[in-house]
Order: C-alpha cells, then sequence, then structure tokens
C-alpha cells in the first residue's frame, strides 16, 4: 500500500520554475511538497542565461547575494554576419536597476532556492521521486501518485503544478491540449575555453548565410558555444567526424577555433537541443497549473527559459497562496487563481516568442537578396537608439519598465515577502 502525504500545494521538477514557486509558497504559510526525480543538483544543464528582469528579481528574493560569486555578468552584445558587426548593444545604455543579463549555473541557484526553502516548515522536497499518476475526484486532480526508491506515495493536494519542463510528464497525464511548432534546426551545444582575444563580458552572434552560432561566456572564464543544424541532421554531422565541428567552429568564430579544437575532441562532450516552440492555449484544469517550460517552451534565443520560469513562479505564488487562505474548499478559488495568472504571463510570453521567431527566422536565411536584406536590418537596428531600446526592452526589461511605470506585477506592491519572514508573515 502506497504511504501518503498531504500538502496544500504539490510541485512537480525541482528546476528553477518549480522551487522559486515553492519557496515562494512557503514563504506564505503553504504547505508545499516537490516532487524531484533528480537525488542532486549537480548535473549539467543548458539554461544558465539569467536575462536582467530574473536578476533584479532574484536579488528582491535574496537569493542573487547567496551567488553573486558565481556569476558572469554580461555588459554587451554584439551580432557580426560574414565577419563585420551589423549590431551592438552595450546594456549600461538602460536605465533600470539592474540593467545586466548574467551567466549562472544552474547547480548553484538551485541548491540556493532550496537551501533557503529548507528553513521553512511548510516546505518538503521529495528526492529521486518520479510523478507516475495523477489522483482525480469528480473531475478535479487531487494530487499525485510518486515513485521513490522505495515505493510509491501518494500525495494529496489542493493543487499540483506541472514545473517539470519541455517534456512535461504532469502536462500529459492532465490531458491538457498544447500544440508543439518544430523550427527547421536543432542546436549543438558545448563548453570551451574563453579565447584570449574576447573580453569575457560580451554575448557574440557568429552568422554565415544560413549558418550561426551563439558565443556566450560563462564562468570561471569559458564560453557556451551553440552552432544549428539542420533538424535531424546530428547523425550524419557526427558520421563526418568531431573535425567537422571545429570546421563549422573555424568558419564562424574562427577566434574559438584552436580552445575548442584542443578542448572538444568528442562528440561525448556535447548535447544536442531538439528546438521547438510549445503552444498550450489553457495553462491550468482544476486541480492543475502549468509553469515555466511546461506552459510555453521557448528556443534558446536572448536566454528567455529561465527568465520566464521565475516570472511565472513570483506570479503564480501570491495567487495561490490568497486563493489558499481564504475559509472554505479552495477549489474554485484555485481555479480562478490560475487562469488570472495566465492572463497576468501570456503576453508577455507572447512577445518573447514573437520576437525568437523572428530570429530564428532572419537567421536561417540564405540567398543573397535575403542575407543582404539581414544585414540591413542589424545595421538600422543598431544606429538607432530608439529602435534598440524598443526592441532589447521587450525582452529584457518588461517587468522593470512596468515597475517603474507605476504597475505591478501582481503582489511586487507588496515587495515579496522577506527572505528573513518565515510562516506566511508578509514584510
Amino acid at each position: 500500500m502506497a504511504a501518503a502525504v498531504s500538502a496544500q500545494v504539490c510541485v512537480v521538477g525541482g528546476g528553477p520554475a518549480g522551487l522559486t514557486l515553492a519557496l515562494e509558497l512557503a514563504r506564505r504559510g503553504v504547505e508545499v511538497v516537490v516532487v524531484e526525480q533528480s537525488a542532486h543538483f549537480d548535473r549539467s544543464f543548458r539554461g544558465e542565461s539569467i536575462s536582467p528582469d530574473s536578476v533584479w528579481l532574484l536579488r528582491r528574493l535574496g537569493i542573487l547575494d547567496k551567488v553573486e560569486d558565481q556569476t558572469l555578468v554580461t555588459r554587451r552584445m554584439e551580432v557580426v554576419d560574414a565577419g563585420r558587426t551589423v549590431l551592438s548593444a552595450d546594456f549600461s545604455a538602460f536605465r533600470q536597476p539592474s540593467p545586466y543579463p548574467m551567466e549562472l549555473p544552474q547547480p548553484p541557484l538551485l541548491e540556493a532556492l532550496a537551501a533557503e526553502a529548507d528553513t521553512l516548515p511548510s516546505f518538503r522536497m521529495l528526492r529521486r521521486a518520479k510523478a507516475v499518476r495523477l489522483l482525480e475526484e469528480g473531475g478535479r486532480t487531487t494530487g499525485v501518485v510518486a515513485q521513490l526508491p522505495d515505493g510509491p506515495v501518494e500525495i494529496e493536494a489542493a493543487l499540483t503544478v506541472a514545473a517539470d519542463g519541455r517534456f512535461s510528464k504532469v502536462r500529459e497525464m492532465a490531458r491538457i491540449a498544447y500544440t508543439k511548432i518544430p523550427l527547421e534546426r536543432d542546436f549543438v551545444w558545448f563548453k570551451a575555453p574563453m579565447p584570449a582575444v574576447w573580453d569575457l563580458h560580451t554575448y557574440r552572434v557568429r552568422i554565415l548565410g544560413d549558418r550561426h552560432g551563439l558565443f556566450i561566456p560563462t564562468v570561471p572564464d569559458l564560453v557556451r558555444i551553440g552552432f544549428n543544424i539542420p533538424k535531424g541532421g546530428l547523425r550524419e554531422l557526427r558520421a563526418q567526424g568531431i573535425e567537422a565541428l571545429h570546421a563549422r567552429i573555424d568558419e564562424l568564430a574562427p577566434q574559438a577555433g584552436p580552445g575548442v579544437r584542443e578542448h572538444v575532441t568528442s562528440w561525448s562532450e556535447t548535447t544536442m537541443l531538439d528546438i521547438f516552440t510549445t503552444v498550450v492555449p489553457t495553462w491550468w484544469r482544476p486541480g492543475v497549473a502549468l509553469i515555466g517550460d511546461a506552459a510555453h517552451t521557448l528556443t534558446p534565443v536572448l536566454g528567455q527559459g529561465v527568465n520566464h520560469a521565475i516570472i511565472d513562479a513570483v506570479t503564480l505564488a501570491p495567487l495561490v497562496a490568497r486563493a489558499l487562505a481564504r475559509p472554505g474548499a479552495p477549489g474554485t478559488r484555485l481555479d480562478r487563481a490560475c487562469a488570472a495568472f495566465q492572463g497576468a504571463r501570456e503576453a508577455s510570453v507572447a512577445t518573447a516568442r514573437g520576437l525568437q521567431l523572428r530570429q530564428e527566422k532572419a537567421f536561417s536565411l540564405a540567398s543573397p537578396p535575403a542575407v543582404a536584406l539581414r544585414r540591413a536590418a542589424y545595421r538600422a537596428v543598431s544606429a538607432s537608439d530608439l529602435l534598440k531600446r524598443r526592441i532589447l526592452s521587450g525582452v529584457y526589461y518588461q517587468l522593470q519598465q512596468s515597475v517603474g511605470q507605476g504597475r505591478t506585477l501582481l503582489d511586487l506592491a507588496d515587495r515579496s515577502v522577506s527572505p528573513s519572514h518565515t510562516g506566511g508573515q508578509r514584510s
């Protein structure tokens, strides 16, 4: 017979979205259980880019100061097409409280979130636990059955939150409809030493015809490199040997070539990311809510996945806490909270997705007239401070601009919950 656990909220997935949500709920006195499949966070993640809005949020939440010594600030961005710079941006020109993106490996971020949550009596995390079935009653999800090494456990919860990523199992088990939109390419990722002629604080995009690469500095003195390949084309590329990877980097960014050739000697040192975006018309059903990649898978362009995951979490937490705080059965109130959450977030996600898809289309242009038009468009943006601010602000500074203009992200007017407070007390 399965063991039983009771909580107000069960969060499936201990990534940035799940742990930020769990922490913010626990700070509000909500009983929350996190179901996390891994035994530890000391593993490789692709998402290390923290957008300025998330930098600002993590500082407000009292988390950034715990990991700041493991971050790397990105001060500039440049796009080079066929060897010539067509766009450059200096983030110091954006007058926001947190103007700079950061690179932060996920293990220390997740450790800091989990350690902070562990100090709160209403938080619990089950590691090496896999959600295998949803509990249902009268058309409403009432919790999760999770498989642990020593057997199954039934977790009864008023709300189950799917924070289990782009291939969400909870989304499937809840039968929430979605559309997966594959792009025409996949992405190969790896790390290499930072070229000596590059500074550590510039995000670089290199384009050559319909080929492009991202070169993102990361801690301590490395560069994260990703380049596009045709959809499903990894097997063919690997059949050419690791020399094919070296040749691709030589043509996109010759400065990085020697370090890549020396340190990336096998395809086993790379990972492949299947590039697609997921559109979910409704992010919830009675008793279940989706956040992060489970609700809206984005592409790697401009590192928006972690950003929207964190913002999702701090948006949903106060809505759920308020629904649970009132007397009586919370079902209908939680449904309204989930609907309000989607209403508050989907326009921002759509903006980021639209920009990403436009960039993806621009990167795939191959004919000489189309390539010339792409270069002209980048140069026009680069030459206009107004255009540059408008485009980048829509991706990097939506939240900070809204607060600066007197609008709020739901309870941000309450200045969230102070990290020094526990048991549901508000600052």
